[in-house]
């Protein structure tokens, strides 16, 4: 019996052992917080990878997701302190630097645009100057979504009140009434509301130009502060990254990235098929656009592109001297290491 109850406890000091030692990994995790614009589970596939197959823990971080109301209030919550790291759009992001918060782009995780100006099929507009006088719906009123369509409308020399309008009428089933109703002409959509309207009977045709298909999307970003204190973990969360994009991209992957999804929005993957056909349009998007640097790099041009667009349609009230000062590649080669 005494050789029993010493197996018993020797077992049982084990299992403390264990435990004591799963709490302490669990202790050493660094908690941050990452802000996003959406809660959509497949638009950050590379992020719930990341999570889900344990890439953010072994880089020693824990991350908590918070879904806010658009790019503009990613950076309030950045601004405040409120998140370590937030996911804006490259507009948002440079008129926050133009009222004094400096906030950086670490990763451009959309590389190449997830906005278009759409219209239905049938309306006869094939250009965004049939809009003339029109009104073009948006999901929130200070999205980066916003300034991407008025800088379409800026180069075709459509000025906002006076050509055309907006009214924001909110995202999905909102966007398919508005239509419905009449209550808009166009669409200033991301890659979800397209893939809504037409799963719920909306044919539509993109009016964006060709030239502004290739604008980079949302990225994430830090203040400057956080960048200068926290580079060491700046690095295991974009390598994390990485590796969760990579193994997205792969299609032997595809149906276990759909399961990782489910951390961020589980009603997203309800309809399996819908799921997939929208995560491998995602896949596509988040490709890298310079593929010799990898992901999460930004090219000056692109950077420069997005400047101009916003100080010809007014969003930038005039030039910034320091542009590159909003983005940094640094952790580039670092991330896509092998």
């Amino acid at each position: 019996m005494r050789r029993t109850g010493l197996k018993l406890a020797t077992g049982v000091a084990a299992i403390s052992m264990a435990a004591m030692s799963f709490a302490a990994q669990a202790q050493d995790l660094t908690e941050v917080t990452l802000a996003i614009p959406s809660p959509s589970g497949l638009g950050y596939f590379a992020l719930y990878n990341a999570m889900g197959e344990g890439y953010m823990e072994e880089e020693g971080i824990e991350v908590e997701v918070q879904s806010v109301n658009g790019s503009a209030q990613v950076l309030q919550v950045l601004a405040a302190g409120q998140a370590e790291f937030g996911h804006p759009g490259p507009g948002p992001l440079l008129n926050a630097r133009e009222n004094g918060e400096d906030i950086v782009y670490i990763y451009n995780y959309f590389s190449t645009s997830q906005f278009s100006l759409v219209a239905e099929t049938g309306s006869g507009y094939t250009r965004p100057e049939d809009l003339q006088g029109k009104v073009v719906g948006v999901g929130t009123a200070d999205g980066a979504e916003v300034a991407f369509v008025r800088s379409i409308f800026d180069a075709a020399d459509m000025q906002e009140g006076e050509d055309y309008s907006f009214i924001t009428i909110g995202e999905g089933g909102m966007a398919v009434a508005g239509f419905a109703q009449d209550a808009i002409d166009a669409y200033a959509s991301d890659t979800i509301g397209m893939a809504t309207l037409r799963l719920r009977g909306v044919d539509l045709v993109n009016l964006t130009p060709a030239e502004f298909q290739t604008y980079f999307g949302n990225g994430y970003a830090v203040t400057r502060a956080y960048l200068d204190e926290n580079r060491e973990l700046i690095e295991g969360f974009g390598r994390a990254l990485v590796r969760g994009a990579r193994f997205g991209a792969n299609p032997e992957n595809l149906e276990a990235t759909l399961d990782h999804a489910k951390i961020g929005n589980p009603q997203l993957l309800e309809d399996r098929d819908f799921a997939r056909a929208l995560l491998q349009t995602y896949i596509i998007r988040t490709a890298p656009a310079h593929p010799e640097h990898g992901y999460g790099y930004q090219h000056p041009d692109s950077w420069q592109n997005w400047h101009d667009a916003l100080v010809t349609s007014g969003d930038l009230e005039a030039p910034m001297e320091n542009l590159a000062d909003a983005y940094t590649n640094e952790f580039i080669d670092v991330w896509n290491a092998e």
